[in-house]
């Protein structure tokens, strides 16, 4: 049992290095009101290669690279829109962690509950059926009876 218990701790510290690792290599801005920005932007905007994580949040090097870009924009002097804008028109509304609701993003945003509705209304019919086939058999054992 211990080697067992030392792998899954070997394991769980090397999950947890390795997060370690994801630590921002950009410099930190000496202007606090700028780093605020830079570290907000930076968790709007998805890696497009881990997809489910922010830029701020992957170790891929992409992301390493889209901070660098976010980095540079800041420290140029380019506001939050003008970041947003060019990272858009460059990468898709795909780069925003939380892409705006439109007519290109209506199955992302309703997708889930029109799913959701379909799986209910099957389930639904399948009770139904169900409990119709059931009142059948019950009616049909009284009449035999």
């Amino acid at each position: 049992m211990k080697p067992l218990l030392m792998l899954v701790c070997t394991l769980l510290l090397t999950v947890l290095c390795v997060r370690a690792l994801a630590i921002d290599s950009e410099a930190e801005f000496k202007d606090p009101a700028k780093q605020a920005r830079y570290e907000h932007l930076i968790h709007e905007f998805r890696c497009l290669v881990c997809q489910d994580e922010t830029i701020a949040d992957s170790n891929a090097d992409l992301a390493g690279q889209f901070r660098r870009q976010v980095h540079d924009m800041v420290a140029a002097g380019k506001t939050n829109a003008e970041i947003r804008a060019y990272m858009v028109d460059r990468y898709g509304d795909f780069i925003l962690y939380k892409p705006p609701v439109q007519e290109s993003t209506w199955l992302l945003w309703f997708g889930p509950f029109l799913f959701l509705l379909i799986g209910a209304g099957i389930a639904f019919g399948a009770i139904r059926r169900r409990n119709k086939m059931m009142q059948r058999s019950a009616e049909e054992n009284r009449a035999q009876q």
